[in-house]
């Protein structure tokens, strides 16, 4: 068995399916798949099992316990050279695991990732919250699969390892936020090679309304303070960004009650926003929708950037003392 599927999963039965279904499209059969209910409530076992006979796959139950715990849990019970794991809402290509396959035959690493993208399937709102993520205007490009970066770092949604450089670095950590920055990390630090993978592609559905998607890109803001105070040398000029631009938007606010021209700035960054947004997807609609992704990814992100800063830089409180929930015990 060369590859392990490793899939955490918390109340997402119809995404599991969706995944599942696209996992026996693959061209390449060399695989198994393990799916780890953590703690949930609404369990997707009835789902798993009807992939019984078309997938060599696995249904594991658990107590809640994180994202990462349930991935650790998921890596002890599988049998593959490489572990490649998956977030519950990705649907892959067909094409997947070949592309994986391909590379690693080029050239042999210990780690890698792949970038993702919107299926067209996906919801307006989704669609907008896929540019938000992935353009060179909110995040300079850094999640959108560029190959021109110094040390390339994969995300859970989509990243593979060898099992047994798995194994040696401990797994994943307890973050509930960052965890998977925090193992890419030490995977440099382990001396380990990791490579993009850009054909690796898979579609990523991340959150489905900007409520659920201002919560998650906040606490990715908070995650960064916490993987600076772990290793300071992580944090880069990129990452300072969407706190600039926070205070920035507060300041053009301010500037506004005393000349309104102030905020003909962020008017310029919305309409480039919707050009872009509107010109790559297609669409007016998912144009608009992404001037808002994209405003909530910078200030949701810049808010828990700077709410984490004065709490654990400038309060000095310890990571369970500041952000209690981020973390599980």
């Amino acid at each position: 068995m060369k590859y392990s599927f490793i899939i955490p999963v918390y109340n997402r039965p119809d995404e599991v399916d969706e995944l599942l279904d696209s996992l026996t499209r693959q061209t390449n059969k060399d695989f198994e798949v393990m799916v780890v209910e953590d703690g949930s409530s609404v369990p997707c076992k009835e789902v798993v099992d009807g992939y019984a006979g078309r997938l060599d796959v696995h249904y594991h139950s658990k107590p809640n316990s994180g994202p990462g715990q349930t991935r650790n849990y998921g890596a002890e019970q599988s049998h593959g050279e490489y572990l490649v794991i998956l977030d519950s809402d990705c649907i892959l290509p067909e094409g997947y695991l070949a592309a994986v396959e391909s590379e690693l035959q080029q050239q042999k690493t210990d780690a890698f990732g792949g970038p993702d993208r919107a299926h067209a399937s996906f919801t307006d709102i989704q669609k907008a919250i896929n540019y938000a993520m992935t353009s060179f205007f909110t995040t300079g490009g850094i999640r959108g699969g560029k190959k021109k970066m110094d040390k390339f770092y994969p995300r859970s949604f989509n990243m593979g390892v060898r099992a047994e450089v798995y194994k040696a670095l401990g797994g994943f950590s307890k973050m509930r936020f960052g965890e998977d920055i925090d193992f890419s990390i030490r995977i440099f630090q382990g001396g380990y090679a990791c490579r993009l993978f850009p054909e690796a592609w898979v579609w990523h559905k991340r959150r489905t309304d900007l409520k659920k998607f201002f919560k998650q890109v906040h606490n990715s803001g908070i995650a960064r303070i916490n993987l600076y105070k772990k290793y300071p040398e992580s944090l880069k000029i990129v990452h300072l960004l969407p706190a600039v631009f926070t205070l920035g938007i507060v300041f053009l606010l301010l500037c506004s009650l005393v000349c309104g021209w102030s905020l003909s700035l962020l008017l310029l960054f919305a309409l480039v926003i919707c050009i872009d947004s509107t010109w790559r997807n297609k669409s007016l609609k998912i144009g608009l929708l992404s001037i808002v992704a994209s405003f909530i990814q910078l200030t949701g992100y810049g808010t828990g950037f700077l709410r984490a800063w004065w709490k654990r830089c400038v309060l000095g409180k310890d990571e369970f003392a500041a952000f209690e929930k981020n973390f599980y015990k």
